[in-house]
């Protein structure tokens, strides 16, 4: 589950020398050919994006194709708009989806299979062509796509297509199985209490109030060695930890989201730049660590207490397999760096295929992706947090996104 928003909680001119983020951390000695055919699969669709047309303009006529051009199967009457809770769907032409013809659809493909583990009543009965798709030509998998779906641009019920776009990642940090040796912030699996009470205790008090302390005790999972990295890792939601065992040995585990105290949510970015700190250059991580670096212990505890939400994880193991994809999301399906996005399930439904198009300072994205990930920063029609990958390049990738946005579910006929 994430919880960000750039420094929210879960949730560049770069678009002719982008980094590829979004592209799954394959260990070397990986010899699945699977894994690394969806290496090539991610090059080939990151292409595809970098040398994508800008937007079209969201004041399209309904019906009427903004690209040159229709599509055969792609004619006959319109459906009538849908409400669907927060949002408003207005039915398109697939000629309006920037893209869609240029889109290698391979590793969205093994998006949607995971959402296919899952599936909702509505996309359930596609899920077995979906199955059989999945070793399909691109021009395949697109047809059936025209047959089968209905594209709908979402709108805000007051009528507006465009949105915002920022991105998450699974950082990737060093820890410790016991405190000690500079490894001294702890990271807890949930209280016992934690569901008797709401809100549970700030994150000043976890490390202040002895009730609380108490109640934690023995709910260690491991300990990190920066209070700033402990935060990221807080608000991403979810990572993975290179860590040291109590015998010595390494290994590489995932901790995820398994819960938070339901305090508000405060940006330490924002509270510096309301101290007057100056604002925080992206990627924040760096930055803010390099202003605790000059800053005296009492202040930088301050920055920290100043975001009084604090989350719990879960030990997950970390098989070769798992490595290509990142955390479970608020659908219950591994995601998949570059094609899952998070979403406001009162405008979307978790397992819902959406075109996505979005142009800005991070770079070009025009692209299928798969709604399968929520945060509490992600509300509204046309809002989405979009999932980059796992360690360094994905959190710089993550940090710059930032970005306009627009937004079309592809629903069942």
């Amino acid at each position: 589950m994430n919880t960000s928003s750039s420094n929210a909680p879960r949730a560049s001119s770069k678009s002719k020398a982008m980094t590829f983020p979004w592209i799954p951390s394959i260990r070397a000695g990986h010899e699945k050919r699977s894994i690394r055919l969806g290496t090539i699969i991610a090059i080939t669709a990151l292409l595809a994006s970098c040398a994508s047309p800008p937007l079209p303009p969201s004041s399209a006529p309904q019906g009427e194709p903004t690209a040159a051009g229709s599509r055969p199967g792609d004619s006959g009457p319109l459906p009538a708009p849908l409400v669907q809770g927060k949002s408003r769907w207005v039915a398109v032409r697939w000629a309006e989806l920037p893209g869609f013809e240029e889109d290698a659809l391979f590793e969205a493909w093994n998006a949607w299979l995971k959402s296919c583990e899952r599936p909702g009543p509505v996309f359930a009965p596609l899920c077995a062509e979906v199955r059989r798709l999945s070793i399909a030509s691109p021009d395949a998998q697109r047809n059936w796509m025209v047959s089968r779906l209905q594209p709908y641009r979402v709108e805000s019920l007051q009528g507006a297509a465009d949105g915002l776009l920022t991105s998450y990642y699974e950082p990737v940090l060093k820890a410790s199985r016991q405190a000690g040796a500079g490894y001294e912030v702890p990271l807890y699996r949930p209280p016992a209490s934690l569901a008797s009470r709401k809100p549970w205790f700030s994150r000043q008090e976890i490390e202040t109030s002895p009730e609380a302390r108490a109640a934690l005790r023995g709910r260690e999972i491991a300990w990190l060695a920066d209070p700033v990295e402990a935060m990221s890792l807080h608000i991403q939601g979810s990572g993975r930890l290179s860590l040291t065992e109590a015998d010595g040995s390494q290994r590489m585990v995932r901790v995820a989201y398994a819960g938070s105290n339901e305090q508000p949510f405060r940006s330490v970015t924002q509270w510096l730049l309301d101290q007057g700190e100056g604002r925080m250059t992206a990627p924040w991580v760096e930055s803010t660590k390099a202003w605790a670096a000059k800053n005296p212990p009492q202040r930088v505890q301050q920055m920290l207490w100043s975001n009084p939400r604090y989350t719990f994880f879960q030990e997950q193991p970390l098989s070769e397999l798992d490595t290509a994809f990142g955390p479970k999301g608020a659908q219950g399906v591994a995601l998949t760096p570059g094609r899952s996005i998070a979403v406001d399930p009162g405008s979307i439904p978790y397992g819902t295929p959406v075109w996505l198009a979005s142009r800005g300072a991070a770079g070009s994205l025009q692209k299928l992706v798969l709604a399968q990930d929520t945060g509490s920063a992600i509300v509204g029609a046309v809002r989405a947090d979009y999932f980059a990958g796992t360690g360094p390049e994905a959190g710089q990738f993550a940090a710059r996104m930032n970005q306009p946005l627009r937004l079309w579910v592809l629903w069942p006929r």
